[in-house]
This record gives structure tokens, C-alpha cells and sequence, in this order.
């Protein structure tokens, strides 16, 4: 009788990592970072009364880089990144324009890359552009494989996906130009355990390939999440893939997607500040067990919130 229990509970335990992600090396309870002190910039250019402070040496895949641009005249200036215009905005306390260079996971990593950025001037002073070469370097994302229960596997289909995306850019593409989350900074929208990394290469089933674009964190069905961060809730609602979501603008590009919830608990249009409860846990949409799927994108461009959450933010 205990060698026949035993081998159940062997073969319960297989059946339990089947079912499961690969858990990755970070499973300790994230913890807020306190907000960073403004960093001296990495490099320096300067032309014709422009000054260009880039805050960054090489950008990893699926991570962010800060701008800044300073001189006299400046009235608004752009960002060109393979043929992706990104917008500068303004920070009044430090008289200079800021634009957040998002670099998607699937970009190559390479060192022969380039940006191109162009500071509209008036006083009849010349329009000033730079040239910047760009080092990107490996994200070093993971391979995952797991699998679907019956009842979700039809969610295994390419245009289901394409059509997600699709919503979303919609919502991604919009350019807010206000500091939405103001002094409060950003938080963790719950503190548990991180289960499945940001940019992980996945197999479900054995059969259908896709990207991560969020990290995993534990929850049980019923959890409280909170908004990382005060902004405007641009979507709540059930989407196939995100089961049932919710998606806050921060502002100047900034979104933050929170999904899997089994009841959400605020309406699109809504003002929200930093903490508030925006819905509970679940395991809703294209998911096999209880848990928050957490994602953020930054200039329609997914990015790695964990890092995020460590960078310094004008």
C-alpha cells in the first residue's frame, strides 16, 4: 500500500510540472525600488547650441534608454528608430525635452545600429539633427514550454494572437503628453513571488511557439491588485488572450497592462491613482493556472517592467 501511494503521488507531481512554467531563477517577492536621483548622462553631443544628453551606453532587447535635449529655441523635437517616429515631451523643472528610446525584444542585437534625432527651433534659428550609433545586446530571455488544459486550446491559434495585438497597438499608439503618474512614482502592483520572466520563448502544447511579454507573478484566485502607477484606464474588458484586463496610460507613452483577473473592479475612462485596486487575481483567457500576468509597453513597444521599475525616470 505505501510503494502503490507512493507511485500516485509520484505521478501526481509530474503531472502538476506539466501543467506548470519553467519557474524562472528570480522567484523571491519583488521589492520597490526607492526612486533614483537624477544620473549624470552616459554621453554628450553637442551642435550648433544643442545639447543631446543620452543617459545610456548600450540598450538590451526589450529594455528602455533615456534622451534629453537642451538649447536655445527648441520648440519640439523627434525621435527616428528603424522608420518609428517617437516624440519628445517637456519637463519644466528641467527646461529640456525627454523621449524614452524603447528597444523591442525581437531587435537585433548588434552594434552597427542607429537613431536619428532633430530639434525643431524658431527665432529663425536651424533645425539641428543627430546621428547616433547604437549598441543593442542580447536580452537574454529563456525557453518555457507548457501546456493548455482541452477547453483552451482553440486560444492556440496565430490570428487569435494577431488580433490581440492588433487591439492593442490600437491603444498603444496613442501619445499622451502629460506626466499622468506625477510625483507618486511607480510600484509593484502586487508583492509575490515572480514565476515566469518578460521575453521568455514559449511552446504551448508542444506545438504553438510565442513570445512573453509580461512577467508572472503568484497569485491565487481572488488577489487584490493594485495600479502601478496613477494614470488613466484605457481598456477593462475581456480580450481572449488577457483574459479579463485592465490597461492604464501613465502618460508621454507609458502603459501598463495588468491580466488573467477573475473580476475587474474599475471601467474605462477612469482616473486611478497609484495603488488603487483595479481588479482581482484569476485565471481567465489564455491561461493554466492562477496567477497576474503583468506587462508594460512603452511607445507600442513591450518592455521589460522589472527593469523598468529600476531606471530613472525624468
Amino acid at each position: 500500500m505505501i510503494k502503490q501511494t507512493r507511485f500516485l503521488i509520484g505521478i501526481a507531481c509530474l503531472l502538476l510540472l506539466s501543467l506548470s512554467p519553467v519557474v524562472s531563477a528570480q522567484t523571491t517577492p519583488p521589492t520597490t525600488p526607492e526612486p533614483r536621483p537624477h544620473p549624470n548622462p552616459a554621453q554628450t553631443v553637442t551642435s550648433d547650441g544643442v545639447t543631446l544628453d543620452i543617459f545610456f551606453n548600450t540598450i538590451q532587447q526589450g529594455r528602455v534608454g533615456v534622451l534629453s535635449l537642451s538649447g536655445e529655441g527648441i520648440t519640439n523635437a523627434s525621435l527616428l528608430f528603424r522608420e518609428k517616429e517617437i516624440a519628445f515631451f517637456w519637463i519644466e523643472a528641467d527646461e529640456a525635452f525627454y523621449a524614452f528610446l524603447a528597444i523591442d525584444m525581437d531587435t537585433p542585437a548588434r552594434d552597427n545600429l542607429s537613431y536619428t534625432i532633430t530639434a525643431t527651433r524658431d527665432n529663425n534659428l536651424a533645425d539641428v539633427a543627430f546621428e547616433v550609433p547604437l549598441t543593442v545586446t542580447l536580452g537574454g530571455f529563456v525557453r518555457q514550454e507548457f501546456n493548455l488544459a482541452p477547453d483552451r486550446t482553440y486560444l492556440m491559434d496565430i490570428e487569435i494572437e494577431r488580433l490581440e495585438y492588433a487591439k492593442l497597438g490600437g491603444l498603444f499608439t496613442t501619445f499622451t503628453d502629460e506626466k499622468l503618474w506625477g510625483d507618486t512614482g511607480f510600484q509593484y502592483p502586487l508583492n509575490a513571488d515572480i514565476t515566469s520572466p518578460f521575453g521568455a520563448f514559449r511552446v504551448l502544447n508542444g506545438t504553438f511557439e510565442t513570445r512573453h511579454t509580461g512577467w508572472d507573478l503568484r497569485a491565487a484566485v481572488g488577489t487584490p491588485i493594485g495600479a502601478m502607477g496613477a494614470g488613466v484606464v484605457v481598456y477593462a474588458g475581456l480580450m481572449d488572450i488577457r483574459g479579463n484586463c485592465v490597461i492604464i496610460d501613465h502618460g508621454y507613452g507609458i502603459f501598463s497592462t495588468y491580466a488573467h483577473f477573475s473580476q475587474v473592479h474599475v471601467t474605462t475612462g477612469q482616473e486611478v491613482v497609484i495603488g488603487q485596486v483595479i481588479g482581482v487575481s484569476g485565471n481567465t483567457g489564455r491561461s493554466n493556472g492562477p496567477h497576474l500576468h503583468w506587462e508594460m509597453a512603452v511607445n507600442d513597444v513591450w518592455i521589460d517592467s522589472v527593469d523598468f521599475m529600476t531606471m530613472w525616470i525624468p
